[in-house]
């Protein structure tokens, strides 16, 4: 039991100083660049290389104390939320475009929505692992909302622009005050005439922790299909989230090129929903399940490049 306190520990300590970091010194990078109209691509590169790196670490932290079955689970869990958040920059970068923010400013909005997701998170993964302990049977619902989100993937147009005006975010945050949708600075509110207004930035930021409650609806019961162990989930899923702003800014130019990654993904959800109907009968092994996960993504990406190359 102290074991797994002191690895609470270093975990807390791993990402507290990994966002004061990251929140400081990354930040203020970020406005030494607001001049640029785009984003520095190797300070993006290099803070990727960090995070991924930073988990690595931690991997073998829980490898040491936990031993390789914990450290496969981990690596499932980071590997499959990690994949999960590229599909769903797509919607990132589809609510900057509509509301005409620039790349200068699209950092801030981030931040703050990734540390939104890290607050949402903890709560959700615990009452998911709560509910599969308390009610087993409920792994056949999991299930079953993991295959019905694949086949609605999979009939999904694609969307080229979010409609700002009919969003329910957007809608319940004009209740709250009145919003300014013209960008000028990168701040959440602005003063006008006496009246505080709502920003684009905080629009974005609002459908974005609004989307992310849905994206977390369907990942959470995917890791929870790997391992039930909240240190497990929690861990993998706060060290995915963790390098999403630096990830995204990465890959913000060339997300059109990973033309099979949402098939990829659509495969990754249809078989970790079936994993979780036919768990009573047939045990799939975590070393299986992490083997089916890194493989359909490597094809997936070798895919995608091969089109790329030909196009």
């Amino acid at each position: 039991m102290n074991d797994i306190y002191l690895l609470w520990l270093v975990f807390s300590i791993f990402v507290g100083v990994s966002l004061a970091i990251d929140l400081g010194i990354f930040s203020r990078i970020r406005k030494k660049d607001t001049h640029k109209e785009v984003p520095p691509f190797k300070t993006a590169l290099r803070w990727t290389i960090v995070w991924i790196s930073l988990a690595g670490i931690f991997a073998g932290i829980i490898y040491y104390d936990m031993g390789e079955q914990k450290l496969a689970e981990f690596i499932t869990g980071y590997a499959l939320e990690k994949s999960l958040s590229v599909d769903n920059m797509f919607v990132f970068l589809l609510i900057f475009t509509s509301l005409g923010i620039p790349h200068k400013f699209q950092h801030r909005v981030l931040s703050m929505g990734i540390l939104g997701a890290i607050a949402m998170r903890i709560p959700l993964i615990l009452g998911g692992a709560h509910l599969l302990e308390e009610f087993h049977w409920m792994i056949y619902l999991f299930g079953g909302f993991l295959i019905f989100t694949a086949l609605r993937m999979l009939v999904q147009k694609k969307e080229h622009k979010i409609n700002v005006e009919k969003n329910i975010a957007v809608r319940a945050l004009r209740r709250l005050m009145p919003v300014e949708l013209n960008i000028s600075e990168p701040k959440f509110f602005l003063i006008k005439d006496g009246i505080k207004y709502a920003t684009p930035l905080l629009v974005a930021l609002v459908i974005i922790e609004f989307t992310d409650l849905l994206f977390a609806l369907d990942s959470i019961p995917a890791i929870l299909a790997i391992t039930t162990d909240p240190f497990i989930v929690i861990t993998s899923n706060i060290f995915a989230i963790l390098g999403l702003r630096s990830l995204y800014f990465l890959l913000a130019g060339v997300m059109e090129k990973f033309y099979y990654l949402k098939p990829g993904l659509i495969a990754i959800l249809l078989f970790i929903g079936v994993k979780m109907m036919i768990s009573e009968h047939v045990k799939i092994p975590t070393m299986m399940s992490l083997g089916v996960v890194l493989g359909i993504l490597s094809v997936a990406i070798a895919l995608s490049f091969a089109r790329t190359k030909k196009h």
